[in-house]
C-alpha cells in the first residue's frame, strides 16, 4: 500500500528533496527513512508505517501496487472518446465489416465483444472476484494471478503497441491501482456487490495477455533433450499402453485442432485452442494418464508448428495451461 494525495488518485508529492532530483526511485534515501517518495515504488505491508504515514495526513487515500501483490487488475473505462479503427478494438482479433458497432462506446462494450468472442463469461458480471465501481463510472476488475504463474506488464487501452482492448486498460507490474473506499474530490471507489477479495485469474484472461504482448517473463528455458522433433504418431501410439493410450485418444484431437491453425495466420482462436490443449494435458497427466514431459514436447511442436514466429508465447501458453489442468486430474472416463 501507498498513500494518494488527499482528493485525487495520483500518488502522493515526493520529498522536497527528491521532487528537482533525478535520481530513479531504487536509488532515492527517502525509502531507507520509510518515507513515501515515489508512489508505488515506495509500497509497503508494514503496518507501523502505513500508520505512521496516515497519521501524518488522514485525508491520503490508498494506492496498492499490483506487481509485488501479484495483482491483475482490468481497468474498464468509460470516457467519451471517438471509436478508433476497427483493427484496434480487439487488438490482433480482425472486427469483420460485417459486425454492427452501433452503440459501442467504452471498455465496456469492448471487453464483453472480447469475451463473446472468446465465449465466456464477461468479467465485468464476475461476481466471484473484487469489482469496483470508479467514480468516472469506469470498472476496476481485480484478479490474483498464481504465485508460480506468468507475470504481466500495465498498459493502456489506447496504446497502439500493447493493449488488451480499447479503452480497457491492465494494471499489472509496473502500475497501481486505487484501493475501495478511497474517497476522491471526483467521488468513491465502491465495492460492487458479490466476491470481496480477487479470485484467480481466469485461464482465458491469461492467455489473451500473454497473446496480447502483456509477458514481462524472461525467456523461458528449453525443454530438456534438446528441439523438438516432428511428431510421429504410429511409433508413439505404438508405446503407449493401458491409461497412456487412452489419454492419447483425448489430448490427439485437441493438439491437431492447435496444428490446424497454421492454414490460418489469423482469426483462428489459436490461444484459446492452445490453452485448452494445454489444460486437458496437465489434467491428464496428473491423473496418470500421460507423461508431463510428452505433453509438454507435442504441445509445442503443435504451436511451432502453427505459429512460428512465437516460440516464446507458445512457451507461456502451454506452461500455464499445464500448471493450471495439473490442479484438476482428468480421468479419460469423464470425457468421450
Amino acid at each position: 500500500m501507498h498513500p494518494l494525495a488527499p482528493g485525487t488518485k495520483t500518488p502522493a508529492p515526493n520529498c522536497p528533496d527528491c521532487r528537482g532530483g533525478q535520481h530513479p526511485p531504487q536509488e532515492c534515501p527517502c525509502h531507507a527513512l520509510g518515507r513515501w517518495c515515489h508512489g508505488f515504488h515506495a509500497a509497503t505491508t508494514d503496518v507501523p508505517t502505513v500508520l505512521r504515514w496516515w497519521e501524518a495526513e488522514p485525508g491520503f487515500g490508498a494506492g496498492v501496487s499490483c506487481g509485488p501483490a501479484r495483482l491483475v487488475v482490468i481497468d474498464v473505462d468509460a470516457h467519451p472518446a471517438p471509436l478508433p479503427e476497427r483493427g484496434r478494438l480487439l487488438p490482433g482479433i480482425p472486427v469483420d465489416d460485417r459486425v454492427d458497432l452501433t452503440g459501442l462506446r467504452s471498455g465496456f462494450d469492448t471487453l464483453a465483444l472480447l469475451a463473446a468472442y472468446r465465449s465466456r463469461p464477461n468479467p465485468c458480471e464476475d461476481t466471484s472476484t473484487l469489482r469496483v465501481r470508479t467514480p468516472s463510472g469506469g470498472m476496476h476488475i481485480w484478479y490474483r494471478a498464481a504465485k508460480d504463474g506468468p507475470r504481466f506488464r500495465s498498459s493502456s487501452g489506447s496504446s497502439p503497441k500493447v493493449a488488451l482492448a480499447w479503452q480497457v486498460d491492465v494494471r499489472a507490474v509496473g502500475g497501481y491501482i486505487v484501493a475501495p473506499a478511497t474517497r476522491t474530490s471526483a467521488g468513491v471507489y465502491e465495492a460492487l456487490p458479490g466476491a470481496r477479495l480477487p479470485a484467480p485469474l481466469p485461464l482465458w484472461l491469461t492467455a489473451e495477455l500473454a497473446r496480447t504482448g502483456h509477458s514481462v517473463e524472461d525467456a523461458p528455458s528449453k525443454p530438456s533433450g534438446g528441439p523438438v522433433a516432428a511428431r510421429q504418431r504410429a511409433p508413439h501410439a505404438r508405446g503407449l499402453q493401458g491409461r497412456e493410450r487412452a489419454g492419447e485418444r483425448v489430448l490427439a484431437p485437441l493438439v491437431d485442432e492447435v496444428r490446424a491453425c497454421a492454414a490460418r495466420p489469423a482469426g483462428a482462436a489459436f490461444s484459446e485452442k492452445l490453452n485448452r490443449a494445454a489444460f486437458t494435458a496437465g489434467g491428464l497427466a496428473a491423473a496418470g494418464h500421460l507423461d508431463p514431459e510428452e505433453c509438454r514436447r507435442l504441445l509445442l511442436e503443435a504451436a511451432d508448428h502453427a505459429r512460428p514466429h512465437q516460440p516464446r508465447r507458445n512457451c507461456l501458453i502451454v506452461d500455464t495451461g499445464l500448471r493450471a489442468g495439473s490442479n484438476r486430474p482428468i480421468h479419460t472416463e469423464e470425457r468421450p
